[in-house]
């Protein structure tokens, strides 16, 4: 890609993580780095490039269109990597895909939606790998920490020849807010799944992203719900843990990784996500309401999704896309994800990742940007095709993160 006039293109500038993301490059692309804003609007895109400051005072504007087929093969045939926050993906971010793999351009998204990915591998996972480009799904807070965590136990399991991983629960606590794009993209797989009921099967099935399900360990039932007491996955927490909203998501990738990466955790390896609740009396009572309201909600989403009064229900009380959470929320979060892991030699390890900002979109601004720089700038595996940040970039990312004030620390306990 010597040849490309740009290194990074940043495809969805002018919406709310796009803004953000722009905003961290300026501070984290190297000197010389060549970086061009994209999007529908060119007034907006230079408004946005206006509150940027001086360091991307000259960063090229291109116009493209997520419904314009040659406007993203264009774009892509320009540059290294293109970096999209343009969602929900599963509603527009298709075609942004087949130029990056037809045109060998590297990619990375924020998706938390398995029936985009999916049909992203089955559509053009086969080209990409032939052109070289490596198209990297989930590269915000949904799923760099659970994904760079268990990939970094497995590390270390290696060098300490303590055996394949077996059981692998990763504990969320957070704090942080909810933007009108994420609840798009939960509504745009609700009406696909209402519109072809047989794709519902991609969300319930764990291996769902699985590059060869045949494959996969045979360990029995895995679910993404939760209600019990936290000491149960380890001594040293308290309290009780719930189901954790992007679980289902979560876990997919983390498992797309291993076999991606050759099935290397282990032929019985188990991998779930919880959240805590903390230790009140109540927080029984919080982890059932919250197991519970997702069931519900999705349900109740589903439903409605299913018939024109619903969806124009759903506009009215549901955040719009582009808002979020304001800058004092967004400064204010922080998330700690804690996953622990034992091997079959009986090692035990716990892998804490962690940082300040809201996870969401702060953080997710920082991961979503080093991934764009690593993909430009970085030594990687040659592996090529629809990827995951573990298997694309998992160690060159991990230290990157690291240099970004996020810890990645994995211990033996």
């Amino acid at each position: 890609m010597a040849d490309r006039e740009f290194d990074i293109v940043l495809f969805g500038a002018t919406g709310f993580v796009g803004k953000l993301t722009a905003e961290y490059l300026t501070g984290a692309a190297p000197a010389g780095a060549r970086i061009a804003l994209a999007g529908r609007s060119e007034q907006k895109l230079a408004a946005v490039r206006a509150e940027l400051g001086p360091v991307a005072a000259d960063w090229p504007l291109v116009q493209a269109d997520s419904t314009d087929q040659a406007s993203l093969d264009a774009l892509a045939a320009r540059t290294k990597v293109v970096v999209t926050t343009v969602g929900p993906y599963l509603r527009y971010g298709l075609p942004l895909v087949q130029a990056c793999a037809e045109n060998g351009t590297h990619y990375a998204d924020l998706t938390g939606e398995p029936l985009f990915i999916r049909e992203g591998i089955d559509r053009f996972g086969e080209r990409a790998a032939q052109t070289g480009a490596k198209i990297v799904n989930s590269c915000g807070y949904d799923s760099i920490p659970s994904d760079l965590s268990v990939y970094q136990l497995y590390k270390h399991s290696v060098d300490d020849n303590t055996g394949e991983l077996t059981d692998v629960t990763l504990v969320a606590a957070f704090k942080g807010g909810v933007s009108g794009g994420t609840v798009d993209s939960g509504r745009a797989m609700m009406e696909a799944i209402a519109a072809d009921p047989a794709k519902a099967s991609i969300m319930s099935h764990p291996y769902s992203l699985s590059p060869d399900k045949s494959l996969e360990p045979d360990v029995g039932r895995q679910t993404d719900q939760a209600l019990q007491r936290a000491a149960s996955i380890d001594p040293s927490l308290d309290g009780w843990v719930a189901t954790f909203v992007m679980a289902a998501h979560n876990t997919k990738i983390v498992r797309r990784s291993n076999g991606l990466l050759g099935w290397p955790y282990g032929k019985n390896f188990r991998y779930r996500e919880v959240m805590r609740v903390g230790s009140s009396p109540t927080a029984p009572l919080v982890a059932a309401g919250i197991a519970g309201g997702i069931v519900a909600t999705m349900a109740t989403g589903a439903v409605l999704s299913r018939v024109a009064a619903g969806r124009r229900l759903l506009d009215r009380i549901v955040p719009k896309p582009g808002t979020g959470p304001s800058e004092k929320s967004r400064r204010s979060g922080w998330f700690t994800m804690r996953t622990f892991a034992h091997t079959t030699s009986g090692a035990k390890y716990l892998c804490t990742f962690a940082g300040q900002g809201d996870p969401g979109y702060q953080a997710t601004s920082v991961m979503l940007g080093q991934s764009g720089l690593c993909l430009a700038f970085d030594e990687l595996p040659e592996l090529a095709g629809i990827l995951t940040p573990a298997a694309a970039m998992g160690d060159a990312l991990t230290e990157r993160l690291r240099g970004a004030d996020i810890t990645i620390d994995v211990e033996r306990i």
